[in-house]
């Protein structure tokens, strides 16, 4: 299954939507708190086992307890640089006063975010999260999992983290993990509903439902699994190639660099040409005044002239 199929047997047959073009989503509560070396997939197990899943359901987590499972928790006197060491490139400071800087950089993941999603939220005191190491390969884990517990053919799992946006207040949710479900429904070729093509539409599904089970998780309620059912269309019996691929290339990233670091290339680089125009124009002088100096001693007859 690519990211661009529709999956078939869904709520109606594969058809499409449902009719009533209903979704359910709901949050159970009792997970506990998850440490290190704990066996996700089974907790999870435990927390749904009355929840009677069902075929094309799909299961949300939200990275914090894939990350604790994992082991990926760090003293919290290491941030700073626990941030340096996620980081692969920066793409915007900015100071703050009694404050460490705030760095929005690209991860390891190829994710674009504040502090490269080192979290001190919802984690013991002295410590932050780190995300996982690979979120596409735990949701698998977790799927595969919770696939052979119940007895399901057609299961997703989504992981999730908080992330802002460019151009946009506020934080949502956004599937950095998937597995089982089509990460993004590719509309090009289509037409709307007066019968105009569509050209640029490809909508991040995966992302829709990490937001969409944040909205009944919340962030201080306890309740970081979530359940969203009404998606058949979009899950499938194969893991499928997981959230990575909405990762933006570098070459259709038209914002790359922040508008600071991209003044400060721009200064560096006219340094640059203004110290290669003088170091041009002084080899021009030079080598102007040594060829006439030995023009002269030639006997070419012609007089030095004072520079």
């Amino acid at each position: 299954m690519s990211e661009h199929d529709t999956a078939p047997g869904g709520p109606d047959g594969g058809a499409g939507p449902d009719r009533s073009a209903r979704l359910t989503v709901w949050a159970p509560e009792g997970l506990g708190e998850v440490r290190p070396g704990d066996d996700l997939a089974a907790l999870v197990g435990d927390l749904l086992a009355s929840e009677a899943l069902a075929e094309g359901d799909v299961v949300v987590v939200t990275s914090k307890v894939v990350s604790k499972a994992e082991g990926r928790v760090v003293a919290a006197a290491d941030r700073e640089q626990a941030i340096t060491d996620e980081t692969v490139r920066v793409v915007a400071t900015r100071e703050r006063p009694g404050q460490p800087p705030l760095r929005i950089v690209e991860n390891r993941l190829g994710l674009v975010m504040a502090a490269a999603g080192v979290d001190a939220s919802n984690t013991p005191e002295g410590t932050v999260l780190l995300l996982p190491l690979d979120p596409d390969a735990s949701a698998r884990g977790l799927r595969g999992a919770l696939r052979e517990r119940f007895g399901l053919d057609r299961l997703g799992v989504v992981v999730t983290d908080t992330s802002g946006r460019a151009w946009r207040d506020g934080l949502v949710d956004i599937g950095i993990g998937a597995a089982g479900v089509v990460v993004a429904e590719d509309l090009r070729g289509g037409v709307d509903s007066h019968g105009r093509p569509l050209s640029v539409t490809v909508t991040a599904v995966v992302d829709e439902v990490a937001a969409a089970s944040e909205l009944v998780r919340g962030k201080a309620a306890g309740r970081p699994v979530a359940v969203v059912r009404g998606l058949g269309r979009y899950v499938g019996s194969e893991d499928g190639p997981g959230a990575r691929v909405l990762v933006r290339g570098s070459g259709d990233d038209l914002f790359r660099e922040g508008s600071a670091e991209a003044y400060a290339r721009g200064q560096a680089d006219a340094r640059r040409d203004q110290e290669g125009d003088a170091a041009r124009e002084a080899a021009y002088a030079d080598g102007y005044r040594a060829g006439f100096a030995e023009g002269y001693r030639e006997g070419s007859g012609n007089e030095p002239v004072a520079d």
